[in-house]
């Protein structure tokens, strides 16, 4: 019999790309609250989901996740940079909920794991400054002045960059780090006639949730044209608060909206 949670299927499973939840996440998160054209982040909502606020936001993430502890003995399992953004929509009554159209990842595994959450994610190359507690000219440690850069490039082209300078103040989470973010669970096929299949409004189901300080900072950030990646269409009108923070959280699964 062949098993495994996702191909490659093999008698003992052990050779699936990735294993079955709960994942186990911790990482730390560049975070960009922004202003875009409401009508524009209006374009990239599924149908229903809410009217746009014309906030958004975007995070330059370095992850490490695991499933018992064993891919952290081997880090290339292990670690993997993220680039995504999210579109703020108010769904009625005062609820404030976020939409993932675009997320970009440097491993298959988080490539996978995130399309059976209904997030997006393409692979990109995502670089983020490190921060090491050493007063040094290098370390880029967490205190007043210090500035960070990060940047995404997909198929050899630049599509995002940003920096921030930090503040030395205490902030409230930005973006994902706030609000239940939701993106569409796809189901294509080549069986019988080839299908686009339906779309399934999704949200992470997420538990032990651990934050740490979110530092405040001023920012900037751009989005470049590309000719099949349409991230710049959502280009900030201006950067309304950034942060460098540290986050962990499991997901057990996914949950239909």
């Amino acid at each position: 019999m062949l098993s495994g949670f996702t191909p490659p299927y093999t008698p003992s499973g052990r050779s699936s790309l990735i294993p079955a939840p709960p994942w186990h996440y911790a990482g730390q998160v560049m975070s960009l609250a922004f202003q875009i054209d409401r009508e524009t982040g209006q374009f990239f909502l599924p149908d229903g989901f809410g009217a746009a606020t014309g906030s958004a936001a975007c995070h330059f993430c370095e992850w490490q996740w695991t499933t018992d502890g064993s891919e952290l003995l081997d880090p290339i399992y292990a670690q993997y940079k993220e680039f995504f953004v999210v579109v703020e929509a108010d769904r009625g009554g005062g609820a404030r909920t976020l939409y993932c159209p675009f997320i970009y990842v440097d491993q298959d595994l988080s490539m996978v794991r995130g399309w059976l959450q209904g997030l997006p994610k393409k692979v990109g190359s995502v670089w983020m400054t490190r921060s090491y507690d050493l007063d040094h000219p290098a370390a880029a440690p967490v205190r007043e002045g210090t500035r960070f850069g990060a940047s995404l490039s997909v198929k050899d082209r630049r599509l995002a960059e940003a920096t921030i300078t930090l503040s030395g103040e205490a902030v409230e989470p930005i973006g994902f780090l706030a609000m239940p973010t939701f993106g569409l669970v796809g189901s294509p096929t080549l069986i019988g006639m080839p299908s686009a299949g339906e779309k399934r409004l999704a949200r992470a189901a997420v538990e032990l949730t651990k934050r740490g300080p979110a530092y405040g900072a001023s920012g900037a950030l751009q989005l470049f044209e590309s000719p099949r990646d349409e991230l710049a269409a959502l280009r900030p009108r201006s950067v309304t608060a950034a942060s460098l923070s540290t986050f962990a959280l499991t997901v057990t699964g996914a949950i239909a909206a």
